[in-house]
């Protein structure tokens, strides 16, 4: 009788090839993305009706200078013309384009600089949900997040919040605590004169004074209150009015 044959012991299975250690990192960085704009999305939805509670530079003045001036007020408690000055005085054709003035960065590239090529849209992302200075990561988040406050917002709430988070003097954020700082009034009731000189401090706002002005901040006064009648009479206000 042969003898019983031996049962041939089962091979163990050949492992599962793990994933490389590049591919590892490149899936949690992606993961890393998908959270990071996740969490943006959730922001400017957020922020399309709440007042955004406080920014990274506010962050950053209240703790160097001891504390800020801020003070949020509606669409509805600000001067008209308040709104029609900032445009003049910062982007003309805010109501003409969605996010980037293509004309304006096309001319500022063609004269060596990006001065005057940065929109109201692009100024209120940087104030609210990034930080300031010079970089090409926060010049790509800008860029990346622009459309998408143009597209869930609307031009006048873009240019609602850009008015209450923008620095209007040293520590002095929102154009209601601006008009209490420099006029002793109310946002709802600037004049036109006073408006314009807010508007001519914001790209200064450290080096200008609305209260006293300079011979150029009263010739850049002068210039708003002239844009701020022409964007109103040929339809450039029409998209926040």
């Amino acid at each position: 009788m042969p003898a019983p044959r031996k049962k041939k012991s089962e091979e163990p299975a050949a492992p599962v090839p793990q994933p490389g250690r590049p591919r590892r990192i490149g899936r949690w960085f992606l993961r890393g993305l998908a959270g990071l704009g996740a969490f943006y999305a959730l922001l400017i939805l957020l922020f399309s009706f709440l007042p955004p509670p406080i920014n990274l530079y506010q962050l950053g003045e209240s703790w160097r200078l001891g504390g800020i001036e801020k003070d949020w007020v509606g669409w509805d408690e600000i001067a008209p013309v308040m709104g029609r000055s900032v445009v003049a005085a910062e982007d003309a054709n805010f109501c003409l384009h969605w996010g980037f003035d293509m004309v304006a960065i096309r001319t500022a590239i063609e004269a060596g600089s990006n001065r005057g090529a940065s929109t109201l849209s692009q100024q209120t992302v940087k104030n609210v949900f990034l930080w300031h200075g010079r970089s090409w990561l926060r010049k790509a988040m800008e860029a990346a997040l622009t459309p998408a406050v143009e597209l869930i917002w609307s031009k006048q709430r873009i240019l609602e919040v850009y008015m209450n988070v923008a620095e209007f003097d040293e520590g002095v954020f929102g154009v209601q605590a601006a008009a209490q700082h420099y006029f002793g009034v109310d946002a709802r009731d600037l004049t036109a004169t006073q408006a314009a000189r807010l508007a001519a401090v914001l790209p200064d706002p450290k080096g200008r004074d609305a209260a006293k002005p300079s011979d150029f901040v009263r010739k850049r006064t002068r210039a708003i209150i002239s844009g701020a009648e022409t964007i109103a009479a040929d339809g450039r206000a029409g998209c926040f009015e």
